[in-house]
């Protein structure tokens, strides 16, 4: 076990008000170490040494924020295994995908480098004589980052980063299950060298770190990633104070099956997309609507799929499905397969509790067959490896059952016909579309987000990440 791990606030590293104990998914009985908690005197003191260091830091030269982003990418890509290895261990994700996670963090810092040397600007001609108008986009100011656990380096990378490039100063909060890669990537954005009060690091429980920050009249903006019940409690406190925020939630993904998909394709993208980081995706295909003509076949053809699939230890090597995240997690998918049974939906595989060499919160990945679009294994978010298959007559009645949901975050499609797969792409209500790719999986340089009750506020990633993290100043010049 490690010693303390501290907070870094105002420029220091510094103890809390008390310590939680970071544990291994796939071995409880592993620690993977110890983290302070920041109180709420001292989210004030971070506020207040952002709020000191903004004046200074938001008119810095591009170069300089660029040269402190290309660092910390630089030293993330080095460290990817080393950070791969750290996450997986304490958020149960296969070391691959973990990996793959930090690489995706490393890149994300490079990309907002270079954006921090194109922020967008226009020179207009005013309608009035000599009269010249700039338009120009300043740095919102201080950023308040609530980071959700499923992805514990990447989130937080496609906030801070851009944050940070277009001259905001941070308070980052990550989720209280995944402390540690929150820190490792703290002290990255130090080594890298963010002045003092640019970039403050307060771990700690929602109710006291993220409660305070939320109520700080000093933040001026707060960008949420996590549930959609305490999206609306953002929201509300944003609301209340006239303060800009951005919010994603939840998902209820569908994917849908065509007659004439390739079978082998179909299966791949709904077993990726189900059940890969143990399901514990917004993004997952939490509903898989096939047409009728090929729904026999591919249940069959999933079910043997997913017998192939190893839940085990995710540092083991060829585990496919780690652990789910904690205790709580667990009992919420085991609820659904109960909920699921009882609302007539056959279980076709999986969902059973089980046991392998040391403790961790291990079950099999779970398949319904013939459920309906409206029982509640269909239309809420179980946020863990169970998936539902829900027949549809053809192509326009599968399109309506994927349309009916609360939630707008991602949707994809299944078919060699390039009438439905563009007919797809236009009508359905989601932000994000996939065509025989799997509903999980974003490139880092392009926007991420959704609609309806998935999302809030401008997206996030690539070069629309501008238009959350600054604010458009116009500006008349005589001439």
């Amino acid at each position: 076990m490690s010693d303390l791990n501290k907070n870094y606030i105002a420029g220091e590293w510094v103890e809390g008000e008390g310590v939680s104990r970071n544990i291994n998914p796939s071995n409880t009985e592993d620690v993977v170490g110890l983290y302070a908690h920041a109180s709420a005197a001292q989210v004030e003191t971070a506020v207040a040494s952002a709020k000191a260091a903004f004046p200074a830091w938001s008119r810095t030269s591009p170069q300089e924020r660029h040269d402190i982003l290309l660092r910390a990418s630089t030293e993330i890509l080095a460290r990817r295994e080393e950070l791969g290895k750290l996450l997986a261990r304490e958020e149960g994700k296969s070391l691959l995908e973990a990996i793959g996670e930090a690489t995706r963090a490393g890149q994300i810092f490079d990309f907002f480098a270079g954006e921090a040397l194109r922020i967008p600007g226009e020179k207009l001609a005013s309608v009035r004589p000599n009269i010249d108008v700039e338009l120009t986009r300043e740095a919102v100011g201080i950023v308040g980052i609530i980071a959700p656990w499923n992805f514990p380096i990447a989130i937080p990378a496609w906030k801070i980063a851009p944050a940070l490039a277009y001259g905001n100063c941070v308070l980052f909060k990550p989720a209280d299950l995944v402390p540690g890669s929150a820190h490792a990537l703290a002290e990255i954005i130090v080594r890298a060298g963010a002045p003092k009060g640019v970039f403050n690091l307060v771990m700690g429980r929602g109710s006291v770190v993220g409660q305070t920050m939320l109520e700080h009249k000093g933040i001026d903006a707060i960008t949420f990633t996590g549930s959609v019940a305490t999206g609306r409690k953002v929201a509300t406190a944003c609301a209340e104070r006239m303060r800009k925020f951005q919010l994603e939630m939840g998902g209820k993904n569908p994917l849908i099956v065509l007659d004439d998909a390739d079978l082998k394709t179909a299966v791949e993208c709904a077993v990726n997309g189900a059940f890969f980081s143990t399901g514990q995706r917004c993004t997952a295909s939490s509903r898989l609507i096939v047409t009728k003509g090929i729904y026999a076949r591919f249940a069959e053809a999933m079910v043997e799929r997913m017998k192939g699939l190893v839940v085990d230890d995710a540092l083991k090597a060829g585990t496919h499905i780690g652990p789910v995240v904690d205790q709580s997690q667990l009992d919420q998918d085991l609820s659904y397969l109960r909920i699921g049974k009882d609302e007539g939906a056959k279980l076709a595989i999986g969902g059973e509790r089980v046991q392998r060499a040391t403790p961790g919160f291990y079950m099999n990945p779970a398949l319904f067959t013939d459920a309906d679009n409206s029982m509640r294994v269909a239309r809420e978010e179980i946020f863990g490896p169970v998936t539902a298959m829900i027949p549809a007559n053809d192509y326009d009645h599968a399109l309506a059952l994927a349309n009916d949901t609360e939630f707008g975050l991602c949707a994809g499609i299944c078919t060699t016909s390039l009438k439905y797969a563009s007919h797809f792409k236009r009508n359905i209500e989601a932000g994000m579309a996939m065509v025989n790719v799997p509903t999980a999986g974003v490139d880092y340089h392009v926007p991420f987000g959704g609609r309806k009750g998935s999302s809030f506020g401008s997206r996030e990633q690539g070069r629309y990440a501008v238009e959350f993290y600054t604010i458009v100043k116009t500006a008349y010049t005589l001439a």
